[in-house]
């Protein structure tokens, strides 16, 4: 599989981080949403969880890997950590995602993985990928947009 796609989307946010200030990055509309800057952080979390997933399902098939997204993010302390340290976490994490998934046969992109912290649900490593994928792009999409 050609992850070309990932790579492209990396370098093309980490020239449109640019135009985001600090004060943006930062900004709560409410205690319950999250900042820019702990959504960029949310996406390292689920950088870090998908790796495992992609990983550990070329060789362990259903595995149950999954996290609690906002005790992730509260335990990070997205919010507190300067902006620089989170775009370079979440750029090497991604990159790293590319090299893992580039190497994965086609036969072991059938292996199936669980994601579910209640009621089991399976998917191939396939999907997981390209699942990962969309994702990233729809909460890049609410970093870049005003109104979160």
């Amino acid at each position: 599989m050609n992850y070309q796609i990932l790579k492209d989307i990396v370098e093309n946010q980490i020239v449109k981080f640019d135009s985001i200030s600090e004060s943006q990055w930062d900004e709560k509309l409410s205690d319950e949403k999250w900042s820019k800057k702990e959504i960029l952080g949310h996406l390292c979390d689920s950088a870090l969880t998908n790796i495992r997933r992609f990983v550990v399902t070329q060789y362990k098939e259903n595995e149950n890997i999954v996290y609690d997204q906002n005790f992730w993010v509260k335990a990070q302390n997205y919010q507190n950590t300067p902006i620089l340290d989170i775009i370079n976490l979440w750029k090497y994490l991604n990159l790293q995602i590319v090299n893992v998934v580039e190497n994965i046969s086609d036969e072991l992109l059938e292996n199936i993985c669980d994601t579910t912290k209640s009621e089991k649900q399976s998917f191939t490593l396939r999907f997981i990928i390209d699942d990962y994928i969309s994702h990233m792009n729809h909460h890049l999409k609410a970093i870049h947009n005003d109104k979160i």
